[in-house]
């Protein structure tokens, strides 16, 4: 008989913490023994023991793979997986997943980005403000509301949550820009409306809304950097929903202050939660969330599900899907 494997479930503070990682473990197999942290440095011994770590946007060091001589997988509640140090696993040959094949989160990613864009173009947040605050604002906001229709989208990254927010500009009369390593099929471009691939610098130029959906790694780290940022329209508006590094942070703070972009939608920072003293923050003509695209009710049992699906099938030593590298 096959002796229980240790699981280690490791929720960062910051998306549910203890409470959400219990919930996690209720779903796994009954004969693996779990143990709930809300980072993996918190039960050393827990970790030394461990077959698997689950981490729900927690980090997974080299030293804490080093730490865990009998680690056989890694497995990502997320798309994501910048949190873990890939290549020190690679070297200890533990295999590290992500639920990208899911589609998990690509509904409520897709809906998010475009809440903040909707956002950004009514100016939701400054009406609001200022009609609690007893302003009609309507003569000053005036000159600022736009309309998605007719404005050219770029995505970067046409990945399944990509592919989701180009169809859903093709519903609003956008015209869809794609930038990314490979080019979608002919019929997929068809699908998104005519949707056409151009190099990156191609696609700021171009663009009224930049949207990024790209996996965060070394070559994309600031990938929107001040040079890039300073190809975009005065008129153009960036959103992020992917991870908050894709931005250099300081450079977008300063193109918004002085005016070069007409504004940002941020659901995500770098790091989490972002210090007080992060000037995004107080920057003109932003709309920021925490990291909510992909946590709905709906949402997030898809991803449990699926993260407890790779697992149970590791466990059962079948094979696992979404390998990293």
């Amino acid at each position: 008989m096959t002796a229980p494997k240790n699981v280690l479930a490791v929720v960062a503070p910051h998306v549910g913490g203890r409470a959400a990682g219990a919930a996690l473990a209720s779903l796994l197999p009954g004969d693996a023994r779990v143990t709930v942290v809300e980072s993996a440095d918190e039960d050393l011994a827990a970790l030394r023991e461990a077959h698997v770590v689950v981490t729900a946007l927690a980090p997974v060091t080299a030293a804490h793979l080093a730490a865990a001589p009998r680690l056989e997988l890694v497995q990502c509640a997320s798309h994501g997986y910048d949190l873990v140090d890939v290549a020190a696993a690679g070297e200890r040959g533990v295999t590290v997943c992500t639920i990208g094949s899911s589609g998990a989160e690509r509904q409520n990613v897709a809906e998010q980005t475009f809440a903040l864009m909707l956002a950004l173009a009514k100016q939701l947040v400054p009406a609001h403000t200022a009609l609690v605050d007893g302003d009609w604002a309507l003569p000053r906001l005036q000159q600022s509301l736009t309309e998605l229709s007719g404005k050219t989208l770029g995505v970067v990254g046409l990945g399944r949550i990509g592919a989701e927010v180009a169809r859903r500009a093709v519903a609003f009369d956008m015209t869809v820009l794609y930038a990314g390593r490979r080019r979608a099929s002919p019929a997929t471009e068809a699908r998104l409306g005519g949707a056409r691939h151009v190099a990156l610098d191609e696609l700021l130029t171009a663009s009224d809304y930049v949207t990024l959906h790209a996996p965060l790694t070394e070559e994309t780290h600031h990938l929107l950097d001040a040079e890039r940022l300073a190809l975009l329209k005065p008129t153009a508006f960036v959103v992020n929903t992917a991870r908050g590094a894709l931005i250099d942070q300081d450079a977008l703070a300063d193109a918004l202050e002085a005016g070069a972009l007409a504004g940002a939608g941020l659901d995500v920072f770098h790091p989490e939660p972002p210090p007080s003293s992060l000037r995004l923050l107080k920057a003109p003509n932003v709309v920021l969330s925490p990291h909510v695209a992909g946590v709905t009710r709906e949402t997030v049992v898809r991803i449990a599900l699926a993260a407890v699906q790779n697992v149970a099938d590791h466990l059962a030593g079948k094979p696992v899907r979404d390998v990293v590298g």
